[in-house]
């Protein structure tokens, strides 16, 4: 299945409406540097399809810093059986060139 690339403001519109669970695969250090507010983190570098929380109704969406990580996440979780199909396409990078705000 092939990975679906969401804009910045897509993820953004979702996110503040409550319609999805963000999940950044980038390291803690990166993570805890700069964020999404309302994401949370499971680094790609230790991912396994068990640590992916429920995500209660919700879809759910994966970034990194610039899009490749997240869209390799997504093909593993798929593989491992997880509806697990979008991603910020872009990352953090494309989140920050649109305009929208982070949290450090």
């Amino acid at each position: 299945m092939p990975v679906i690339d969401l804009s910045p403001q897509t993820v953004a519109e979702a996110l503040q409406a409550g319609d999805i669970l963000l999940i950044d695969v980038r390291e803690p250090y990166e993570f805890e540097a700069e964020r999404i507010k309302g994401a949370i983190s499971l680094p790609l570098s230790a991912i396994d399809p068990a640590a992916v929380p429920a995500a209660e109704g919700k879809i759910i969406v994966l970034s990194c810093a610039g899009g490749v990580r997240s869209a390799r996440a997504a093909e593993y979780l798929q593989a491992a059986g997880l509806d697990v199909q979008r991603h910020l396409a872009g990352g953090l990078y494309a989140w920050k060139l649109a305009g929208l705000p982070t949290e450090r």
